[in-house]
């Protein structure tokens, strides 16, 4: 892969990036389907908030996106429930599954469509600090007062289903067909403005 579409590609995963969350009741099969690193797709959209209030239900998605498109420029009574949304055919890579007592959290990194086989086969240090933050957000938020608006049958029902798979927990995407290449560990400096793979230097970033 060039430095330069290397640099897009992080540039376009990274820069702006926000915490989106969708709660829901999932059963333990499919839950128990996703596994961390894994590429998974969402074949239509994706509806979430900006607001992080108590879990609702079993089951957060916690989502982190550069690219979801704020519903409230659109229609006044999104901003009552923070929406936002991405659109069909939108790649995710499950950076963590944390549990607490009878709750559980998946957390999704949105990557583009050109970048599966790079994140596939590599981990970098920033996945790895928004991780760290996406727990600290489970872990202070799974007690707090429910976000009253979010409880609507409107918003149950547009939240309700998983992401990435049907109800029998067949995955619209089959991570293993990503082509195979020799796993990475990318260090990203953004005040030196630097990358480094396998500790090795190779290009500038930002």
């Amino acid at each position: 892969m060039k430095n330069a579409r290397l640099k897009a590609i992080y540039n376009d995963t990274f820069s702006d990036l926000k915490l989106f969350y969708r709660d829901t009741n999932l059963p333990e099969n499919l839950i128990s389907n996703y596994k961390v690193g894994q590429i998974i797709q969402e074949k239509g959209f994706t509806d979430m908030t900006s607001f992080g209030g108590g879990v609702s239900g079993n089951f957060r998605y916690l989502i982190a996106s550069a690219h979801a498109k704020d519903l409230s420029k659109f229609n006044p009574d999104s901003a009552k429930i923070g929406h936002f949304l991405l659109d069909t055919i939108a790649y995710f890579k499950v950076l963590d599954i944390y549990k607490i007592g009878d709750k559980t959290q998946v957390f999704l990194l949105n990557i583009p469509d050109n970048s599966l086989s790079l994140f596939k086969n590599s981990s970098s240090n920033l996945e790895e600090e928004i991780t760290e933050k996406a727990r600290k957000k489970f872990n202070d938020k799974n007690d707090a007062p429910l976000i009253a608006d979010l409880q609507t049958e409107n918003w149950k029902e547009r939240t309700k289903s998983s992401i990435g798979m049907n109800d029998n927990g067949e995955l619209f995407f089959d991570d293993s067909k990503i082509k195979t290449e020799p796993f990475k560990r990318i260090e990203i400096n953004i005040a030196e403005k630097t990358i480094k793979i396998n500790k090795k230097p190779w290009w500038k970033i930002w």
